[in-house]
């Protein structure tokens, strides 16, 4: 997960936030579940501890949405004097839900050229250059996807831009911009995964197109290539398949592929689904906000 700025993080990762009167249990349940989405390792690429992020960003906002039911809550937010604070919460909510559509559309995309590429495999087996071909496809769609989300991680930092909090910030406003904060470092690592940017090293490529080949002479890069996501792993031994065997008639195992596509497809799936959670988690809270100022 991105790391959050410098002058915003300080407020959430050794102490709560005091909201004055009585509250319920939400208010703790907010400020643990951001220590642990803050916690969570910066630099993996691996999609269990992404779905681990997702997860946890929708607990958040279960309880972001029981806050906003407590009777100190809807007096601050009613407050007139609180409405640009107010009208910042609605626009980077909107952001937030633009960007898991997008998210969720370039996933369920990618799952559906998986599922064209493992169908391909088990109807031209044997046929190398039409597995060629639509493997050079695949790579195609997964350049547009990561034009997508190249354009998603700047919207991030432009549309879902807002104000910093300080110590006159009202108490129910530092806490939500605190998971606004941390929900822009989740979108960070998700788009980051749909990118997919990271290589392998020349000796992990070796292995792979040697597993590919049926080759006797095995390289093993098991440590290396467990830190690759499922999304990686897809690309990068496609695109050695590619650069090895088009145009050739080698006798080329597809298993190799058919594994990783299939362990890539539920991945997405499995994604999806947390993103679908929390889009209607976002939906929830947004009406809710709505809601007060109706009243």
């Amino acid at each position: 997960m991105a790391s959050l700025p410098p002058n915003q993080t300080t407020g959430y990762h050794t102490r709560s936030i005091s909201l004055p009167l009585r509250t319920n249990q939400s208010i703790p349940d907010i400020d643990n579940h951001l220590r642990r989405l803050t916690s969570s390792e910066a630099t993996t690429s691996s999609s269990s501890s992404l779905g681990d992020k997702l997860i946890a960003l929708g607990d958040l906002y279960e309880c972001v949405d029981s806050m906003l039911q407590l009777p100190h809550t809807r007096q601050s937010i009613a407050r007139e004097h609180n409405k640009d604070w107010v009208e910042e919460l609605l626009n980077s909510s909107l952001c937030f839900l633009d960007l898991s559509s997008t998210a969720k559309d370039v996933l369920m995309q990618t799952k559906e050229q998986a599922q064209e590429l493992q169908s391909t495999s088990r109807r031209k087996r044997g046929n190398e250059q039409e597995m060629v071909k639509e493997a050079e496809k695949y790579l195609t769609s997964r350049i547009q996807a990561k034009k997508v989300a190249n354009k998603s991680l700047r919207d991030l930092k432009s549309k879902c831009a807002f104000s910093s909090f300080n110590s006159k910030t009202p108490a129910t406003f530092r806490m939500l911009r605190q998971v606004e904060l941390v929900t822009v470092a989740v979108f960070e690592s998700l788009f980051a995964f749909i990118r997919a940017n990271k290589a392998l090293s020349k000796q992990c490529v070796r292995s792979l197109i040697s597993k590919l080949m049926n080759s006797s002479k095995r390289v093993t890069c098991d440590k290396e290539a467990t830190a690759l996501s499922e999304v990686e792993k897809v690309d990068d031994v496609l695109q050695a398949f590619v650069s090895r065997n088009n145009g050739k008639s080698n006798n080329v195992q597809t298993e190799d592929i058919q594994n990783e596509l299939r362990q890539l497809e539920l991945t997405l799936q499995d994604l999806g689904e947390q993103l679908e959670f929390i889009a209607r988690r976002l939906i929830r809270t947004r009406a809710s906000i709505l809601n007060i100022l109706n009243h």
